[in-house]
């Protein structure tokens, strides 16, 4: 009987045919595929930066020196406006944790009817631009909001009780408001892959809701908070819309002072120092997340 079977051959692609993307890989040199987003990034966001950082040694005299820096940190409104940024991020930071943590349990653990369509709110709410939720607290507490407006229809007063909104506490209550669906979006999907038989099995054991939530839920979380809350602080230590549309007028922020150095001052190696500070200081704290966070494991 005849041997029917050929020998396998590679067929040669037909004339007129594109090469696949696989073989264009192949040909191209694997350095070319990371020249046109580094072009990009480079136009887009390194030459910019570069000009900031330039102007900011740029002093209004001319030449090139260490002036502006000297005169920045020399100055009482820096100082101010650094501590103000720092102890408000952080306060900021710490509520968004607790109250996010809490909203995140109740919303994975706690069964009632809309909790899966308050968790997609929540995805929503990310969406949100910081001065929607800030112009809706001064509907709620502003000094012609419905809180003051209720107060003295009741009680025939001249005026309201509610002035905290032009305060640092104002700015930390808008902050917290805005910022921990960010703290709750990683919970709520870290919640979601926890076991929910560990609960039931450390509840039939005898443990207590604390219990529970300190030695079950907190350490399946604890990446998820990491995550959520060096993020939080981060943005909040760039915001400016809050603090903006709050009429904080004592409260002066770095992006503050960078607006009032350019704009209103016309101080422009001034609000470059104050820039470029407040870049270092957001890198810097998301290197050191980044170094802690891959210690962690998480």
């Amino acid at each position: 009987m005849a041997d029917t079977s050929a020998p396998l051959t590679r067929r040669r692609p037909a004339p007129g045919v594109v090469p696949t993307r696989s073989a264009l890989a192949e040909r191209m040199p694997t350095t070319a595929w990371a020249v046109p987003p580094v072009a990009v990034l480079a136009v887009v966001f390194l030459y910019p930066l570069y000009l900031v950082v330039r102007q900011s040694f740029s002093p209004d005299e001319g030449g090139t020196s260490f002036a502006p820096y000297t005169e920045v940190f020399a100055s009482a409104s820096f100082r101010s406006a650094l501590t103000t940024t720092v102890w408000l991020a952080a306060g900021a930071t710490v509520g968004c944790l607790v109250l996010g943590f809490v909203l995140a349990m109740v919303i994975a653990f706690v069964p009632f009817p809309g909790a899966k369509a308050v968790a997609r709110f929540v995805d929503v709410f990310l969406s949100f631009p910081s001065f929607l939720i800030t112009l809706a607290l001064l509907f709620i507490y502003g000094n012609a909001g419905m809180a003051n407006g209720a107060w003295t229809g009741v009680t025939g007063a001249a005026e309201g009780p509610f002035h905290f909104l032009t305060t640092p506490w104002g700015v930390l209550l808008a902050e917290i408001t805005y910022f921990t669906p960010f703290v709750m979006r990683p919970l709520l999907a870290a919640f979601s892959q926890l076991d929910t038989a560990q609960l039931e099995v450390a509840s039939s054991l005898g443990a207590g809701p604390a219990r529970i939530v300190r030695q079950v839920i907190l350490p399946e979380a604890l990446p998820a908070l990491a995550a959520g809350g060096s993020l939080v602080l981060v943005m909040c230590l760039n915001e400016f819309g809050i603090v903006l549309f709050t009429g904080a007028k004592g409260v002066t922020t770095l992006p503050m002072l960078v607006y009032s150095k350019a704009i209103l001052e016309s101080d422009y190696p001034a609000a470059c120092v104050v820039a470029v500070v407040n870049i270092a200081i957001s890198v810097g704290l998301y290197s050191l997340y980044r170094v802690v966070s891959r210690r962690a494991g998480a």
